[in-house]
């Protein structure tokens, strides 16, 4: 009788022991995961701030164009300003709404950008400076870091979500405190080739 009651303790004691391993073992597979995705989020941000220090030489450069259209000048001031002032923290990555306004944010800061490198072109004094060239092509390769800082990001996003949400660790991952983060969507009307017309 003492024996099947120890064999029975046994039976238990082992079966806590590959419930405890695989407890910790999914806690600390979840806690590597969400550190991928606050490392891709800072350099992500990383990426969106180089480009809003360019905008500050680049504004001063065009502003020594003469009769440079003050407009566009005044919207891409304002738009980083506001891209600047619409903070994300790692602990917001689970917030879609935060994630949309800094992403809105940004968008219509890359618009502003995207104007005021459009209308440059009518201005051939401009556009044969190099300070201009250099300025222009540090924020094309600045668009493309960015471009890849959001691939990363949303994989490591995807990554982890996948981790949040599969057996067995989805019965750990909401008692732990990890909830799915929020990842880079396409921007409204990306999926509609642009309007090209040289009339």
């Amino acid at each position: 009788m003492r024996s099947k009651g120890t064999i029975i303790l046994v039976v238990l004691v082992v079966l806590l022991g590959f419930v405890g391993c695989g407890a910790t073992s999914s806690y600390n597979r979840l806690v590597e995961s969400d550190e991928q995705v606050k490392r891709a989020w800072s350099d992500l941000q990383a990426q969106y701030q180089r480009r809003a220090d360019l905008i500050p030489n680049l504004v001063e450069t065009v502003q020594g164009a003469a009769d440079f259209e003050k407009e566009t000048l005044q919207s891409v001031t304002e738009a980083r300003a506001k891209a600047t002032s619409v903070q994300v923290s790692a602990e917001d990555l689970d917030d879609p709404q935060k994630i949309q306004q800094f992403q809105q944010a940004q968008s219509a800061l890359g618009k502003s950008l995207g104007r005021l490198l459009a209308v440059s072109e009518n201005y051939p004094k401009l556009q044969a400076t190099q300070s201009f060239s250099d300025l222009q092509a540090q924020l094309e390769g600045t668009e493309n870091r960015i471009t890849v800082a959001r691939r990363d990001y949303n994989n490591a996003v995807r990554q982890y979500n996948t981790k949040v949400r599969s057996f067995p660790t989805v019965v750990f991952a909401s008692m732990m405190g990890f909830s799915p983060k929020t990842a880079f969507e396409a921007e409204t009307g990306a999926d509609q080739a642009p309007d090209v017309s040289f009339d």
